[in-house]
């Protein structure tokens, strides 16, 4: 994650009337704001946890829980988005604005809040559109108008557009933010006028927005959330005849997926994990074990994501339980952070195909393949791909200094194990209580941070109440950030699917001369691409079913196909500089994405080998069938 440094230049005296006003107003709302969404995540645990012991201890299922934790949700997913603008942890590329003059850089931050600012403003009216649509529609459970739950976009975008407009007012001189304020509007103005062009310009338009309008706001430093939704709009707007408010619809629609609640709950759960000291004694244990290794520890980091992989539906929320157990003491031991993200990313590209998978299960629904072949048929993938990723650990640790870490006998390993004990079970215990029916992926991060709460209290004695609301509230942001930039990127993948770009790829591929190979390495390499803009779900249910029937007529077995599309998918999600779940890891991390793109090119490396070898030898996906 790439914080939004405040704008330098003559901001206005904090001590003067105007500027304590301003002071005073953006400290008021951001704590209100804040508040509430602290409070949504605590909401949002209790509604579920009660929805599991009414069903599994009371027999009697509670039907409104699930409704009732989504219309909060996505209240908790735009506030944390409000939050997160407001402390500027929103996640941006500064690669490039990092290497310019202070006084260029000071501008490109300026036009980077004007940018956000004018995407928010023209999304404001089609929100409100939108939600007041949704006032006639009442919830099946609850029986009251979903208005209640569409307002909370209206509401988020206008508290962003406030929070845009403070910063300006607060960290830069006017001319600064008149300077940006005028390039940017120069620009949308450009674009507006233009419409006639764009009109006449067809499926050239995608690459006019989806490629050129979001690469450039990007690389200049525009948080990647809005870069989408300005390409989005763009092409929407000036390409289409689309009503703007349908924009607003996909956003909810890809916010709102019950599955993603897992994310705030295993971010809140890993912070727990933390907090109580479940973390410390895993990590004391694992470094007594493998700590004298060379890159031991980034062989306990593959390995832990591989076990937790696929329990919460959510890759964000995987990659969330598993790193901050594992990287304090991976950088007390000198590790670099961004070699650490860059790992992290490569993990959760590497265990997509690892069950229970929300994308495996997404295949077996729009094509018909057995969901228990795509489960088994997904371990052995998984492992090929983790074994390049400890080759690349090996390769880049041998000159690791060790003559610091001490080798433990054995008889403190196994102290250090009993102690480690209660933690190291509760991966276990998670996956269990999925695969036994006791909760769903969603539910299950509850039970989780129940078993750690009860650990830090009656085994590990170390819980500060303190700390538990400014870790809501830091829950709330992260997840807030990485929900728009989902938000966003589903409204980009519905735009490709309205260009009609799917079917005429499906089209493409079918007439290919070479047969099954050459598809096949053009599946690879198409599913790469999709996967950094379409995601995993929304590039199945587009291109599944009319792929998998050609692969099956060139005597491709399907499991084996899915697992090549599957693993090339996840390889575009993690790959930077437009892949969603790499921003995600650095956001979960707190490592500034610049710093993570090098030394993610050679994990990125091993798994393409890895992903060729899983598509050059199909026994590994269908072997054990």
């Amino acid at each position: 994650m790439s914080p939004t440094p405040p704008i330098t230049g003559a901001a206005p005296d904090p001590t003067s009337g105007f500027g304590l006003l301003i002071a005073r107003v953006d400290k008021a709302l951001g704590y209100l704001v804040e508040g509430a969404a602290g409070l949504l995540v605590l909401a949002d645990v209790v509604v579920l946890l009660a929805g599991v012991v009414a069903r599994f201890v009371f027999h009697k299922p509670l039907i409104w829980s699930d409704e009732l934790a989504s219309m909060l949700f996505i209240w908790l997913a735009m506030l944390g988005a409000v939050t997160a603008l407001r402390r500027g942890e929103h996640m941006r590329m500064t690669a490039v604005v990092s290497k310019q003059s202070p006084e260029r850089r000071q501008l490109l931050e300026s036009i980077s809040v004007c940018a956000s600012l004018a995407f928010l403003a023209m999304v404001m009216w089609p929100a409100w559109e939108y939600a007041s649509e949704e006032r006639f529609i009442t919830t099946p459970a609850l029986d009251i108008s979903n208005v209640w739950r569409a307002a909370a976009l209206p509401v988020g975008i206008i508290l962003m557009a406030v929070f845009c407009v403070l910063r300006l007012l607060k960290d830069a001189d006017w001319r600064t933010s008149a300077r940006g304020l005028v390039i940017v509007a120069t620009i949308v103005g450009a674009f507006a006028l233009g419409h006639s062009a764009f009109a006449d310009l067809g499926r050239l338009n995608l690459l006019v927005f989806f490629v050129g309008v979001v690469s450039a706001a990007v690389f200049s430093g525009i948080p990647i959330a809005f870069a989408f939704g300005l390409g989005t709009l763009g092409y929407m707007a000036l390409g289409t005849t689309t009503a703007l408010p349908v924009i607003v619809g996909r956003m909810d629609e890809g916010m709102s997926h019950l599955i993603l609640l897992a994310v705030p709950l295993f971010v809140f759960l890993g912070l727990l994990i933390e907090m109580t000291g479940m973390a410390k004694a895993m990590v004391a244990f694992l470094a007594g074990l493998l700590g004298h290794i060379r890159g031991g520890l980034s062989y306990v980091l593959v390995g832990a994501m591989y076990l937790v992989s696929g329990i919460s539906g959510s890759k964000a929320a995987d990659m969330a339980a598993v790193a901050p157990a594992l990287f304090p003491e991976m950088k007390a031991r000198g590790a670099d952070e961004g070699d650490l993200v860059a790992l992290l990313a490569a993990t959760g590209a590497q265990t997509e195909t690892v069950p229970p998978s929300l994308v495996l299960i997404t295949i077996g629904s729009v094509t018909g393949v057995s969901i228990a072949a795509l489960f088994t048929g997904g371990l052995l993938p998984a492992v090929v791909l983790g074994i390049g990723l400890c080759i690349v650990v090996w390769m880049r640790s041998r000159n690791e200094d060790m003559s610091r870490v001490v080798r433990l006998r054995w008889r403190q390993v196994a102290k250090l194990g009993a102690i480690a004990v209660p933690a190291l079970a509760l991966p276990f215990i998670i996956r269990a209580a999925v695969v036994e029916g006791v909760a769903t992926a969603t539910e299950v991060s509850t039970i989780g941070i129940v078993y750690a709460v009860l650990a830090g209290l009656l085994v590990y004695r170390q819980f500060d109440w303190k700390r538990v609301f400014p870790m809501l509230v830091a829950t709330a942001s992260l997840s807030g950030a990485i929900l728009l930039i989902i938000g966003t990127a589903t409204a980009m993948a519905w735009g490709l699917t309205q260009s009609g770009f799917s079917r005429s790829l499906a089209e493409a591929m079918a007439a290919l001369p070479g047969g099954a190979p050459m598809f096949m390495a053009v599946s690879l390499l198409m599913f790469v691409i999709l996967g950094s803009v379409l995601e995993g779900i929304p590039a199945i249910v587009l291109f599944g079913p009319l792929l998998f029937p050609i692969a099956r007529q060139l005597g491709i077995h399907e499991v084996h196909y899915a697992m090549v599309v599957v693993l090339a998918m996840g390889l575009g999600l993690f790959a930077p500089p437009l892949g969603v779940g790499y921003y995600a890891a650095c956001a979960i991390g707190r490592v500034n994405p610049d710093k993570g793109i090098q030394p993610i090119l050679g994990y990125m490396l091993a798994l393409l080998i890895g992903t060729i070898i899983v598509a050059a030898l199909p026994w590994l996906s269908i072997g054990f069938l």
